[in-house]
């Protein structure tokens, strides 16, 4: 794994070792990219972090601050060793937790994102879930974007929680959609 793009590009990442996590591939991390475009702003949120790498690969590509939750020691102990090769560690914030509990420390704390990358496993789908109580809590900033991970068996819905899909592509067992905030009238 590497950084494809931005100010880290070429860096290389470890994978956090073990059959738990399943890591983006660069091909599908790179595709996400290009499809979000060449410059991110703002703040992202990667809820299920794995190695970190697309956290890292939006602040590579000009994001302000990312925020990576694993509930995974060993992802989080990757995490951080990845974060360490960008020295920029004042750029990232890790989190040890659930992805459900978290969230509710992030309205506490008045947090809006930019974008959120949400990469569950696959047998444990919670994308609808955690976008339904993503917009519950206000946590969106205006025209807010949702990148998704799932297998193709997934079949997210055309709408979500306010959120509407933007763009979808398969890459194999991989399926990508992404959602823009439209607000909760949706």
């Amino acid at each position: 794994m590497r950084v494809i793009s931005g100010k880290y590009r070429g860096r290389k990442l470890k994978a956090v070792p073990g059959q738990l996590t399943r890591p983006t591939t660069d091909k599908v991390k790179e595709s996400v990219f290009n499809m979000l475009g060449n410059s991110l702003s703002g703040q992202i949120l990667d809820l299920y972090a794995g190695s970190g790498s697309l956290g890292i690969e939006a602040i590579s590509r000009g994001a302000q601050q990312a925020i990576l939750v694993d509930h995974q020691f060993q992802a989080v102990k990757t995490i951080k060793e990845n974060i360490k090769a960008t020295k920029e560690e004042n750029l990232f914030r890790v989190y040890k937790a659930d992805s459900f509990k978290i969230l509710n420390l992030f309205a506490k704390q008045q947090l809006k994102f930019a974008y959120l990358f949400l990469d569950p496993p696959y047998k444990k789908q919670k994308i609808n879930q955690v976008l339904q109580r993503f917009s519950e809590l206000k946590l969106w900033q205006e025209g807010g974007i949702a990148v998704c991970e799932t297998d193709q068996f997934a079949q997210l819905p055309a709408k979500i929680a306010g959120c509407e899909l933007w763009k979808r592509s398969d890459y194999g067992i991989t399926e990508i959609s992404i959602y823009h905030f439209r607000g909760d009238d949706q």
